[in-house]
């Protein structure tokens, strides 16, 4: 071997996601193989292993590998208002219907949201909205819960601290009324009280109890494979309130019975009602 992952290993390659999977209950089996494969040779490389056997022994001896790992399975990147064309359609349209519906909790779901970014992006357009009519009290009734499989990655997002490059989209009135002057830049206490996390695996945990009025799921369901896609988009129907609305990422589209299910609001954005 001289350097490169032993890709050929098949047996290697299923023993090693049986094991990803029984220990740290991680979905491998519905994940893309490509792109399973692909990020664990990235770790696999970093640390000089080239045999799927003695990456297996590896993490057997390093559990900060094993964070490592799942860091780099769960495609952590992300900023503040990450695509910023989605929330202006969600400032303009959405927030205002979803804060429209009669006294009541109002419940936010951001699954897969790595270190918390898009929550408190989504509980600043809560607070901006609710400011402009003089309502800020009835912020009481807003839960936005962010949800990941990493660990590592939700301790982070209650700290509620970024760097300079997490606000490369994050208009400049926003970033300094929301967050701190100084590095770590961090969100205000107010916006910091209406969010909270919590560990949830998509493929194997149910939802979180709801009705949820917003969930926003984006740029995760491209990396499972089509009948994990069709389950999850089920559990987001059902987890949602008549009227609620469902956000995909970018390169995300409905399928299966979602199709018929789902009403587009915005297709270019990828904003979708539950009737």
């Amino acid at each position: 071997m001289t350097g490169e992952v032993a890709a050929s290993d098949e047996a290697g390659f299923r023993l090693l996601t049986e094991k990803i999977a029984r220990e740290r209950r991680f979905g491998c089996a519905s994940y893309k193989e490509k792109c399973l494969r692909r990020r664990i040779a990235v770790r696999m490389r970093a640390r000089g292993v080239h045999a799927f056997a003695d990456y297996a022994q590896l993490l057997d001896a390093d559990a900060r590998e094993y964070d490592r790992l799942i860091d780099a399975l769960t495609i952590n990147v992300t900023r503040l208002f990450r695509n910023r064309e989605v929330y202006e359609v969600l400032e303009r349209i959405v927030i205002p219907t979803v804060w429209s519906r009669p006294d009541g909790p109002l419940r936010v779901w951001s699954a897969g949201c790595s270190s918390g970014e898009e929550p408190y992006s989504l509980a600043v357009l809560f607070h901006l909205h609710a400011s402009r009519l003089d309502e800020v009290a009835r912020l009481s009734r807003l839960d936005v819960l962010g949800t990941d499989i990493d660990r590592v990655s939700l301790e982070n997002a209650a700290r509620g601290g970024f760097d300079a490059g997490d606000f490369a989209e994050t208009p400049e009135v926003v970033r300094t009324a929301y967050f701190g002057a100084e590095p770590p830049f961090t969100v205000r206490d107010d916006v910091r009280r209406m969010v909270r996390f919590a560990t949830v695996d998509l493929l194997h945990d149910p939802a979180p109890p709801g009705p949820h009025h917003l969930i926003l799921c984006r740029n995760v369901l491209i990396y499972f494979d089509r009948d994990s896609q069709e389950r999850l988009f089920s559990t987001f129907f059902d987890a949602l309130a008549p009227g609620g609305f469902l956000v995909l990422g970018k390169v995300e589209t409905l399928l299966g019975d979602a199709r018929r299910r789902f009403t587009a609001v915005d297709a270019r954005e990828r904003i979708f009602q539950k009737p």
